[in-house]
């Protein structure tokens, strides 16, 4: 007797749920790995040095609590997250940093690895001003040392993101 198909899987073989939503949603984009170093000191800026990308085109996404619901933001690694200024782009009046372990359940990604795609619960996004100025952006792709690369206008419509001025120069 014949065994009957199972179910299709929800992603495809290597795949990430950022990779998955991605192909799903047929909007174009670019896979870059990289050998992760658990040593060294920034996740976003080793993914900058090992693709050889400036700082300002690879954004971060750091979850922070504003108001007390959960809020990702999508900041460049060349900058840190104004937490006034993201509590202000959602009409808020405190944004304070998520408990990392909260995050990592929230999103189902691992710090240094969260992606602003494919989060197992989707949260209000907001996507810093500045990506408007590149062609393409990185961000990360579900996991350490994987990057995809997107217009900011495709993230900014797949993650339903607030464009807002929230990161600033250290």
């Amino acid at each position: 007797m014949a065994k009957k198909p199972g179910k299709a899987k929800k992603q495809q073989s290597g795949g990430t749920p950022a990779t998955v939503a991605l192909t799903a949603a047929a909007v174009a984009y670019t896979v870059h790995s990289y050998e992760h170093d658990p040593a060294h000191p920034s996740y976003g800026e080793e993914a900058a040095e090992a693709m050889g990308v400036s700082p300002d085109r690879v954004f971060k996404t750091l979850v922070a609590d504003v108001d007390g619901a959960l809020t990702v933001a999508v900041v460049p690694v060349a900058g840190q997250l104004d937490l006034k200024a993201l509590a202000a782009a959602l009409g808020g009046k405190r944004a304070a940093m998520a408990d990392p372990a909260l995050a990592e359940r929230t999103t189902g990604y691992v710090r240094g690895g969260i992606s602003p795609l494919g989060q197992r619960k989707r949260l209000p996004t907001v996507l810093d001003a500045s990506a408007a100025s590149h062609a393409t952006i990185c961000v990360s792709a579900g996991r350490r040392g994987l990057e995809v690369e997107l217009s900011p206008t495709d993230l900014t419509t797949l993650t339903s993101a607030t464009l807002s001025p929230i990161a600033r120069t250290p």
